[in-house]
């Protein structure tokens, strides 16, 4: 990737990189370093996804009992922690997903207000 390109990448806000955990979850099972990787390909690159900013997050889901953890064996043969999606968590990520929509919504609103009617 040239500098450029990583310039371009977008860091995410604590909150937001909650949300995508969650959401990645839900397909399933999976390690650390496979959520970083699945958030940055179904962004097409422009989130970047930092060990600083994962790992971080994913402590703060097990402690809220959104996901929980378990020791495993990666694809290529090494120890993993591989974190799965729990009841509540999926409550959760509806709750979170609803927020987000309306957030997204109202920035969208100020970014680009509808035309008023023309005045005579």
């Amino acid at each position: 990737m040239s500098t450029k390109e990583l310039k371009e990448r977008t860091e995410l806000l604590q909150g937001t990189l909650d949300l995508l955990v969650l959401r990645t979850l839900l397909l399933g099972p999976v390690h650390g370093h496979a959520i970083a990787k699945a958030i940055e390909f179904k962004s097409d690159e422009v989130l970047q996804v930092e060990q600083g900013s994962l790992y971080p997050a994913l402590h703060r889901l097990i402690k809220r009992q959104w996901i929980s953890v378990q020791e495993g064996i990666s694809e290529n043969n090494r120890r993993a922690k591989f974190y799965r999606l729990t009841a509540k968590g999926r409550r959760q990520l509806a709750v979170e997903t609803s927020k987000w929509d309306r957030l997204a919504g109202a920035i969208a609103r100020v970014l680009r207000p509808a035309k008023q009617g023309a005045k005579s």
